[in-house]
């Protein structure tokens, strides 16, 4: 470089060689002393660091990057998983979610049926109608009923208006119903009705209403032994 006057100090960080940092002149020999130096070397300090924090940023960007192709690689809609039986169930979930049939979701608690069923309606010709969900075992039983098929005004004690149930909330859309193996007999012989006939009937009332929905269910039990036991309906297990 044909310099005249040269300073050159390390750019460390912890014992390692970041790279150097110079100051030279082309013109003037001997421009620099000592206590230029001593500032160089301060300022090569305050660098280093900068340089380094500026290093661990982009090394974090870039693992980012590769931590978010690998999820992509792994996500089905809001759920994820890699191991072959979990692909296994995103690919049955394809094949049914374009028909319109039933579906019967098992599983111990907390495996996710219900994202399942989730991504079972988005991607159905369903995905922008309503995706309804209600715990047939979280409700009691006396009022599981209303909560499914609604009821007229005066229809029991408290009913001071009209509302509508599940079953209305879910027209053109999808019910999810949560726990199945948890409803009473008689509410099943209601639920198998209105899966035939596509119509609902309000508590309180004589005229039934028409509804497009698509069931979806989920239990943790075992609905052949349910069966068996006389517990649930044969009839609207293969429905």
């Amino acid at each position: 470089l044909k310099l005249c006057s040269v300073m050159c100090v390390p750019l460390l960080d912890r014992g390692s060689l970041l790279g150097v940092l110079y100051v030279g002149n082309d013109n003037i020999v001997d421009m620099f002393a000592g206590a230029d130096l001593e500032v160089l070397t301060i300022f090569a300090s305050q660098a280093s660091l900068i340089l380094r924090n500026a290093l661990l940023v982009n090394e974090l960007k870039l693992e980012a990057e590769r931590l978010q192709g690998e999820l992509d690689d792994t996500r089905f809609g809001e759920i994820i998983g890699a191991c072959d039986s979990i692909k296994g169930v995103f690919k049955r979930v394809e094949k049914v979610a374009s028909t319109d049939i039933g579906v019967l979701i098992t599983g111990e608690t907390g495996t996710g049926k219900e994202l399942i069923a989730g991504e079972i309606h988005r991607r159905s010709p369903r995905s922008k109608g309503p995706f309804v969900t209600i715990n047939c075992g979280a409700i009691p039983e006396n009022l599981l009923e209303s909560e499914l098929f609604g009821h007229v005004r005066g229809a029991f004690t408290g009913a001071t208006q009209n509302k509508q149930g599940k079953f209305h909330a879910a027209h053109l859309g999808t019910l999810f119903l949560d726990e199945i193996g948890e409803m009473p007999l008689n509410l099943q012989v209601k639920i198998l009705r209105a899966i035939e006939d596509r119509t609902v009937t309000r508590v309180g009332d004589t005229k039934p209403e028409a509804v497009d929905i698509r069931i979806v269910a989920a239990t943790n039990r075992e609905l052949l032994a349910e069966i068996k036991a006389g517990r649930f309906r044969e009839d609207l297990y293969y429905r």
